[in-house]
């Protein structure tokens, strides 16, 4: 019982910091729920996230306004064809003073990496992205440094641009904990974008209001701990693990799996298992129910299935393929 009155007063505690800290990013935000919901659910879960959605609709803004609140470092990098390897993670620099090469470090070494345009890389640097993502590390020369803790890649990719871009590698899209697609906003939220954007008195050098610290070390691993006493019952396990099993075509090529040519992998359950507890966290909720499972399914295995030529032929995307599977698979 004692435990129980504890996880309540944890759990009020959240919610109030959780709501806190949307209000702060309200003010620079309008809209885009889903968008700053994945943000802090990923910032939680110790994962990274893709954004996909075309120019404009405060992508880059929002990974700011995450970093001001949280008082973490910040590094945009912007992803090109020319683009190498030791741009990214830094490389050895000879000395002729002290005759002796040291370490210069690249801009990786940060807590909190905006990848803009990570599709724009070519395979070497997307390796090196790999193991700093994977390995929160990152070799130069012969040594491996630690990088800085937390660490949290958010990628943006444009949909409608494909001259110059190179296809991202399963294994770097597995990577990622969700994929969340950045849409339009609606007309009155855009009106308040309108009627709220900076004077032409400010000019382009006009500094905007500073954002409140609200998600410190502490209080970070306050919100992860209180995360972990969610409790998730045998049959929600079971029920993640059937909806990701469910991703895997197998020899049967019958119904939605002729959709789909490879599944998600058991990273793709890992990952939905957290951030169904995260989002039953979000909600005030000391357990997770089934839609809570739905809730993270699209954005956790969107990015995890590969879809056949008969789905790109029948205009079937990730989303209505997966839709069709939860529809399939028993609700406990």
């Amino acid at each position: 019982m004692q435990n129980d009155d504890l996880l309540r007063s944890d759990l009020s505690k959240t919610t109030t910091l959780i709501n806190a800290c949307k209000k702060e990013m309200a003010k620079r935000i309008v809209g885009q729920e889903e968008m700053v919901n994945g943000l802090l659910t990923a910032l939680i879960a110790d994962g990274h996230i893709l954004l996909e959605g075309v120019p404009g609709l405060a992508k880059t803004l929002a990974v700011k306004s995450l970093s001001e609140i949280t008082a973490l470092e910040f590094k945009r990098i912007q992803f090109t064809p020319d683009l190498l390897p030791a741009d990214l993670t830094g490389t050895m620099i000879w000395e002729q003073a002290n005759a002796k090469f040291s370490v210069r470090k690249g801009p990786v070494f940060a807590n909190i990496i905006l990848a803009d345009e990570i599709n724009r890389a070519p395979a070497k640097v997307q390796s090196a992205l790999l193991e700093a993502m994977e390995e929160k590390q990152v070799t130069i020369g012969e040594t491996s440094y630690p990088l800085p803790d937390p660490f949290f890649v958010l990628a943006t990719e444009n949909p409608i641009e494909h001259e110059g871009t190179y296809s991202l590698p399963e294994a770097e899209l597995d990577r990622f904990l969700m994929k969340l697609l950045v849409v339009y906003p609606q007309p009155v939220e855009e009106l308040d974008i309108v009627k709220n954007s900076p004077p032409l008195s400010l000019g382009s050098s006009g500094k905007r209001e500073p954002l409140s610290l609200l998600l410190n070390t502490e209080r970070l691993t306050f919100l992860r701990r209180t995360a972990d006493s969610i409790h998730v019952d045998e049959g929600i396990s079971k029920y993640i693990v059937s909806i990701v099993t469910a991703t895997r075509p197998g020899k049967s090529k019958e119904g939605v799996y002729r959709y789909v040519s490879f599944g998600a992998s058991p990273r793709a359950s890992i990952a939905l298992f957290r951030c169904c507890k995260i989002n039953a966290m979000f909600q005030g909720r000391s357990y997770v129910t089934p839609e809570d499972v739905k809730t993270a399914a699209l954005p956790v295995l969107r990015h995890r299935i590969v879809l056949s030529y008969e789905a790109e032929a029948e205009g079937m995307d990730a989303d209505a393929v997966i839709t069709r599977i939860l529809g399939h698979v028993p609700v406990p």
